[in-house]
């Protein structure tokens, strides 16, 4: 059988037809109907125009359609590129230009947004609805209906595509203010889902849950680490996600035994969750990547969840998963961050020091990575791709590219990494990548704004919060700025502060002192 991610389900349908495979409230697929769906879903696009290659949007919220949508477009031979739904629609026309989405699948609850996207400019010839479509649609745009597909053959469409075809593209923020099209394969995906099966031990007794939305790269192991273990995925509702209390009682109702998810959720946990030693039974191990783990919470959900083990993934979209570490012991809560950890499976690390030479363990300098897991380039844009993926710099004589990933870090004795921070001004804040440039872009498009800088404040429960420095020509408010960026930038990325002053500091050479903007006030 191919390399390709959607011959996972394929396998799992065939091994555990009867066994479900996705559930989302009170609905679910089996292995066999989820199958079935995906491959008469895959005949649907082809039928509409979808060709191998072709990049096709995902603009509906995290769902069973969505699920089947992700499988209907990779067995069709194309690229799925997930978009939030609650962005704003000049950031997602901008990603549907940028990439050349064409061909759209969505729900009738967001054809309020089909209009904007098209005033925007998106290039979009048809829009697959996957519930029952209105009767007019936006003019000149094709509308399919995929809410019934059972007249459609449900044996896989005949596409040839291999491993190192595209299967996905993750827009993550960009530092010129655009956000920038992760590119990753088939077998760069799947790497990293056959490493974190046999990694975790998977098995199809096992129930995973899905929490990150399909835009965040945490989305890629819930969905197909489940189909590749032919394990159930239990979908995290929205309104579910960001309450702890309704959070432990999705693991407790579902029985959940591999739970995945950024560190703030789980800091949340601890704090508002209401949890006893010894809750939550079901969990056997916790996965937790995307930001910083502040040991004192990492400590408290050790005590409280004795049973299960913990563990630590490191890797921004670029390489899926490179390092990872297994927490085998409550850290000290008042000490440093845990590791990152080592090179996973079919992955080389290594660390330049700033003048381009190897650097020794205990000594600070640039993680670089190598391997099955790292992706292909950022789409449309060459330079920034050149910039990044690099001759393999070694010097052991290997031709391939390696990524360089900006992340300051150092080797432990124990030949684990210890992350430190970043080389540019990219964060991590509530597990989301930020380039906060990418907010002074919207911040400096207001008449109004004269001068800002936007600056991240360590917190403890999610990683980092972020404030604006403004000098305004009006009288400009905090709402004002807020509704503004809300327009131009998604939810996660708007400062939750703004302090208006009249000048900032400058250091000598004119540049802005953002470091006496972070000293305490």
């Amino acid at each position: 059988m191919q390399n390709l991610l959607h011959n996972l389900l394929h396998a799992s349908a065939a091994a555990h037809p009867n066994r479900p495979a996705v559930i989302d409230g009170d609905r679910t697929f089996t292995y066999s109907e989820l199958e079935a769906q995906t491959n008469r879903l895959g005949h649907l696009l082809i039928a509409t125009g979808v060709r191998p290659g072709d990049r096709v949007g995902l603009y509906l919220e995290k769902s069973l359609e969505a699920v089947v949508a992700i499988y209907g477009i990779l067995k069709a031979g194309a690229v799925y590129v997930p978009l939030d739904s609650r962005a704003p629609a000049t950031r997602l026309a901008y990603i549907a230009a940028d990439c050349g989405i064409r061909h759209l699948i969505t729900t009738s609850k967001e054809a309020k947004g089909w209009p904007e996207l098209l005033e925007e400019g998106a290039p979009l010839q048809s829009l697959i609805v996957m519930d029952s479509p209105p009767a007019v649609g936006p003019s000149g745009v094709l509308l399919v209906d995929a809410s019934a597909l059972g007249d459609l053959p449900d044996i896989p469409p005949a596409v040839p595509r291999i491993d190192n075809d595209l299967a996905y593209i993750l827009y993550t923020s960009g530092s010129t203010g655009a956000p920038k099209g992760v590119m990753l394969s088939h077998r760069n995906g799947l790497a990293f889902v056959r490493w974190a099966i046999e990694e975790l031990a998977l098995t199809h007794e096992d129930r995973l849950s899905s929490h990150a939305p399909l835009h965040f790269d945490l989305s890629i192991f819930d969905i197909f680490g489940a189909s590749g273990s032919a394990a159930p995925v239990a979908l995290v509702p929205r309104t579910t996600s960001v309450f702890p209390v309704e959070v432990a009682r999705f693991i407790d109702k579902h029985q959940i035994t591999v739970w995945y998810s950024v560190p703030s959720i789980l800091s949340l946990l601890i704090q508002h969750g209401n949890l006893e030693v010894g809750a939550l039974p079901s969990l056997r191990t916790v996965v937790f990547a995307g930001e910083v783990f502040p040991s004192k919470y990492l400590c408290q959900l050790m005590e409280r969840l004795p049973h299960p083990t913990f563990h630590n993934w490191y890797g921004p979209t670029e390489t899926n998963v490179c390092t990872a570490y297994q927490v085998k012991k409550a850290p000290d809560p008042g000490g440093g961050d845990i590791p990152i950890g080592a090179a996973i499976g079919n992955v080389q690390t290594f660390v330049l020091s700033a003048n381009g030479s190897p650097a020794a363990p205990g000594e600070e300098g640039e993680l670089y990575v190598r391997g099955a897991t790292v992706m292909h380039g950022y789409w449309g844009d060459p330079e920034k791709t050149a910039a990044r993926l690099v001759a393999n710099p070694s010097g052991n004589g290997e031709t391939d590219l390696a990524y360089a990933t900006g992340d300051l870090v150092i080797e432990l004795e124990s030949g684990d990494y210890r992350f430190l921070g970043r080389k540019d001004h990219q964060i991590k804040s509530r597990g989301y990548r930020i380039e906060l440039g990418e907010i002074e872009t919207a911040l400096y498009s207001h008449a109004e704004v004269l001068e800002c800088a936007v600056i991240a404040v360590p917190d403890e429960v999610v990683s980092n919060r972020i404030w604006a420095y403004v000098v305004v020509s009006g009288s400009q408010t905090k709402n004002d700025l807020t509704k503004w960026c809300s327009e131009r930038i998604p939810k996660y990325m708007i400062p939750e502060r703004f302090e208006f002053v009249d000048q900032l500091p400058k250091t000598s050479t004119g540049k802005i002192d953002r470091q006496s903007l972070t000293a305490p006030r």
